[in-house]
């Protein structure tokens, strides 16, 4: 854009120059007019203003894939350094995504069948939480039946048949759904909800049943990684669907303040909008096939590069490293390469601007023009290569 503006003032600054030499400072010299005009077009190439940007994009990109980050576009890396807003999947970017069956608390059958309807009815299921689930059931050696039917019931839980059985697994809501009384349990599941545990109510054939929890660790980065963020003035906030109280026990584990919880699959992106509509930039960063809308419509959309393929083809922005430490890195490279792009558009035009009075007022022969023509080139290039050597 700048090089489109640039390029047509200087060839009428040269015209110009060549009239006023060949008609009044020297009359009817033709060759030195000519040559005036010729020193002000070399002095003035533009060859530094169109490598400014593009050596610094590259060099900004190369030492970023260095530091696990791979932006997929140039612009993209422009775009970063204008995030003001971070909204975090908790599930598998703040916390490892591996959690782990925790509790197990019967009421009206043994526990061994309540493990052997629950696991064979979240057995059919592909949410992390289910996997977690099955995986510390059949840990005990619970033989676990296939399921007859089986139904998700996204920001609930779920329903199948197990062995004639229905059985349903989920939240509160799920229960008030089907009208199921599980009042007198509520205490005891907010008490676990409050120790970061994600509970789930168990209902056999229309009957409260028992419950269970799950727990997933936080990645050992997150705290830092967080703590950097806020240092760089960016609003961190987290999304789950899960309960208000489990999200703010992990939320305040590692030094989140602002939680979005109980936030349905299709609900991320609405959240992502909302925060747009507010002048925001937001940049959404997630894991699963449930967050590509939301990365979609971010201004920015990280991918932790351990997540799912879908994730990562709807994201600009890849973190290969898999932990949120490769965050503030991404937003601080895109800052450096701003910067450093404003420095070479800034020597680039001053150099220019500098030039081309000496060059019109003949102290600039032709040659001399073009050896500082190829040195404000070579200079650009080299401040760009900076980046490369740039410490997060």
């Amino acid at each position: 854009m700048i090089s489109g503006i640039f390029v047509p003032i200087v060839v009428g600054i040269a015209i110009v120059a060549f009239l006023i030499w060949f008609f009044w400072v020297t009359p009817g010299d033709f060759a030195h007019a000519l040559e005036i005009a010729i020193a002000i077009l070399v002095i003035a190439c533009p060859c530094a203003l169109g490598l400014a940007t593009p050596t610094s994009i590259m060099a900004g990109s190369g030492r970023a894939a260095e530091l696990g980050v791979l932006f997929k576009g140039g612009e993209h890396l422009e775009t970063t350094h204008k995030i003001d807003t971070i909204i975090l999947d908790k599930t598998g970017t703040v916390t490892k995504g591996k959690p782990e069956l925790t509790d197990v608390l019967v009421e009206t059958m043994n526990q061994e069948q309540l493990l052997r309807l629950v696991g064979s009815a979240e057995k059919s299921s592909e949410h992390p939480l289910a996997e977690a689930i099955v995986a510390g059931i059949e840990a005990k050696g619970v033989q676990l039946p296939a399921a007859q039917e089986f139904e998700a019931i996204p920001g609930y839980g779920i329903r199948a048949v197990v062995e004639g059985h229905e059985v349903l697994v989920g939240t509160r809501k799920l229960m008030m759904k089907h009208q199921i009384s599980a009042e007198h349990v509520l205490e005891t599941m907010s008490k676990l909800e409050t120790a970061g545990k994600t509970a789930m109510l168990a209902a056999v054939d229309g009957q409260y049943a028992g419950m269970v929890a799950v727990a997933d660790t936080i990645k050992e980065t997150s705290p830092t990684a967080i703590a950097r963020l806020k240092q760089m003035g960016i609003e961190v906030i987290m999304i789950t669907g899960d309960n208000q109280r489990t999200a703010e026990a992990i939320a305040k584990q590692v030094g989140i303040d602002h939680v979005l919880a109980e936030v349905l699959p299709e609900g991320k992106a609405d959240e992502v909008k909302k925060l747009q509509q507010q002048g925001k930039k937001v940049a959404m960063v997630g894991d699963g096939i449930n967050d590509a809308p939301a990365l979609a419509v971010a201004d920015i959309g990280m991918a932790i590069g351990t997540g799912t393929d879908v994730a990562m083809e709807a994201a600009d922005v890849t973190l290969m490293k898999g932990d949120l430490g490769s965050i503030p890195d991404a937003i601080y490279m895109s800052r450096k390469t701003m910067r450093n792009i404003r420095q070479n558009l800034f020597w680039a035009l001053g150099y220019n601007s500098l030039g081309i009075p000496i060059a019109a007022i003949g102290l600039l022969a032709p040659w001399v023009a073009g050896a500082a023509m190829a040195l404000s080139s070579v200079s650009v290039v080299l401040n760009a290569l900076r980046l490369q050597r740039m410490k997060v």
